[in-house]
């Protein structure tokens, strides 16, 4: 019995250190909130036009992502948040990447997407969204309402930012993108 007494008070102080670790969930969404924040003023930095973008908007997504590239696959994975600008309702979100191509090499990045109207936020947050990839150096909302330059048109009523370590990136690496929601977290 004292044997018993002796492996498993070690056992259960370990268990319970690691569980004293674990963050909860409320933890983790507020590390993503606060990720996505701290991306959005990096993106005011790089492009101060696109806080009046967001500001006019129905809603965006803030997404931070790291992938790697060796010779002609690669892959990548992130997270953020997508906020409803009518109801402030925050929806976490995962992402997952697949990329082809001749390459090598790792890369942090951040997306910022830029939803015109509520129907193209809604259809992004609850249907889960495949993406494709467009590319363009500048452009400028058909409504006149703040200016997207900068950002990338990515379906009607989307627009896209992307940002590295060296700012604002003029190429995208979107192509076989999945975002959808993380059930863990919502």
């Amino acid at each position: 019995m004292n044997r018993m007494r002796l492996v498993m008070v070690p056992v259960l102080v370990l268990v319970s250190a690691f569980t004293v670790h674990a963050k909860s969930k409320e933890e983790k969404q507020a590390e993503a909130r606060k990720k996505a924040d701290a991306t959005l003023q990096r993106l005011y930095k790089a492009k101060p036009s696109a806080q009046a973008a967001i500001k006019s908007s129905a809603g965006y997504a803030v997404f931070n992502s790291g992938g790697a590239k060796i010779l002609v696959a690669g892959a990548g994975r992130g997270s953020g948040i997508a906020v409803d600008k009518s109801t402030q309702k925050v929806t976490y979100m995962k992402m997952r990447e697949i990329q082809a191509g001749l390459g090598m090499g790792v890369k942090k990045f951040s997306t910022i997407f830029v939803f015109e109207t509520r129907d193209a936020l809604d259809k992004f947050i609850n249907s889960g969204w495949e993406f494709g990839g467009q590319t363009t150096a500048a452009a400028k909302s058909r409504d006149g309402g703040g200016s997207l330059q900068g950002a990338a048109s990515v379906s009607p009523g989307v627009w896209m930012y992307q940002l590295t370590d060296k700012g604002i990136a003029l190429e995208l690496t979107g192509k076989g993108t999945k975002y959808f929601k993380d059930d863990d977290l919502n």
